[in-house]
């Protein structure tokens, strides 16, 4: 008979969202068992753009200080149109913006955590619940045959969520744009300014910041498929080549020999994916005491760099509405207080689930608008209503949010 073992809060996904959501809960006194179903932490992408925003988020979560003496705040933002040259500084705010790798970061939360938080080679095969007394748990069933039995459970697995689908959300649906994504390695420095630089043209983007004075991270997108091919499986050397003789060739000397410095071991392209903002207004993002954050929420395309942000936010947001209603119940022990979470879980839904929509539709508006034809019609759009009224007059800033402080929680156990 397969074993069983008894979790109070368990959360899905070793990655940012997951991590950050753990370490928030840490902090509010409550320990959860991560699973991660890699045999390591995760570091696919190499690099993260984090807002100020995500700063106060890392700020909340205790883990700021451990990043700002590593990376410098970014100079600035260069738009470059490729056709005509022209250029203008990005009125989206840089203020506090900075660029680090993927990988720190998630060391960086994994050390808050004690020992043994984080169970890796854990894949989840399928979950169900079952009702015990007054109360409901998930009973998570994992690729090795055990079983884990929760209280709470927080889906924190990503794009293709498990924990999602089992909440009945749409699947995600393809932005018809693929990127690839990379970190240059100039071993004698590259020598360039920390500023952000993008680089437009009919249907493709391309962009890249340096993290410090040897590296640079990089990025690449298109309309996709181009021409049918499908050169995203598994083969950075085969994206390497192509990215500099074809897709990415009209695109600057400069841009081109960033590329060409590449260490092959983060280079990846993939499909760019993201949930309808009406999936997220309107479906299950919780169920009594089940719920998600991060990707397995709000998938959305790269142009807003929010995707980590917003994760951030997800966990300090869950973790402050579970913090507080545990000291407005100080009486009642937390093994005791599944209906209090589930109260929780439910405000935290209802603070998050207007501004990751909003975030996700945006995204998508940029992504249209920007990577679009240079008619007149989409010039107008492009550069009034989106570059001018939508982030210029700052009628949407994500990078202004505030996710708030995490509470000082004290109870019996």
């Amino acid at each position: 008979m397969a074993s069983v073992t008894e979790e109070e809060v368990v959360v899905v996904g070793g990655g940012l969202a997951g991590l950050a959501t753990a370490v928030a809960l840490k902090r509010v006194g409550i320990r959860a068992l991560v699973l991660e179903k890699s045999e390591t932490l995760r570091a696919t992408g190499g690099a993260l753009t984090i807002f100020a925003n995500g700063w106060l988020a890392l700020d909340a979560l205790g883990v700021s200080h451990k990043l700002t003496s590593l990376y410098a705040p970014t100079e600035g933002t260069i738009i470059t149109e490729v056709a005509t040259g022209a250029r203008k500084e990005s009125s989206y705010s840089t203020k506090h913006k900075r660029s680090v790798h993927r990988k720190v970061l998630l060391e960086a939360l994994a050390e808050e955590l004690p020992k043994e938080t984080i169970r890796f080679s854990s894949k989840v095969a399928a979950i169900e619940t079952q009702t015990q007394e007054d109360s409901s748990v998930a009973i998570i069933h994992l690729a090795d045959g055990t079983s884990i039995r929760t209280k709470i459970l927080i889906g924190c697995d990503g794009l293709h969520s498990m924990v999602a689908r089992w909440l009945g959300l749409g699947a995600p649906v393809s932005s018809g744009r693929s990127a690839a994504r990379g970190l240059s390695v100039f071993p004698e420095g590259h020598g360039l300014n920390i500023e952000h630089k993008l680089f437009e043209s009919v249907g493709k983007r391309a962009g890249f910041i340096p993290l410090n004075d040897k590296e640079v991270y990089w990025w690449f997108t298109c309309e996709s498929p181009i021409k049918g091919e499908n050169i995203g499986a598994g083969n950075p050397e085969l994206i390497h080549r192509q990215v500099i003789e074809n897709y990415g060739k009209e695109f600057p000397p400069l841009y081109l020999d960033i590329v060409r410095h590449v260490d092959l071991s983060t280079l990846t392209w993939t499909p760019l994916m993201f949930r309808h903002p009406w999936d997220i207004l309107f479906g299950n993002l919780s169920k009594g005491n089940i719920t998600v954050a991060g990707d397995a929420m709000h998938p959305m395309t790269p142009e807003l760099a929010q995707g980590a942000c917003a994760a951030l936010e997800d966990a300090v947001v869950l973790g402050r509405h579970i913090g507080n209603s545990l000291m407005r119940n100080a009486t009642t022990g937390f093994a005791s207080s599944q209906h209090i979470i589930a109260e929780a879980i439910e405000r935290y839904i209802k603070e998050r689930r207007w501004r990751v929509a909003c975030l996700v539709a945006v995204s998508s508006l940029s992504g249209w608008v920007r990577n679009g034809n240079r008619s007149w019609w989409m010039n107008f759009l492009r550069e009034v209503i989106f570059y001018k009224i939508i982030l210029g007059s700052k009628i949407i800033n994500p990078a202004e949010y505030d996710c708030g402080k995490l509470p000082c929680v004290s109870f019996n156990r």
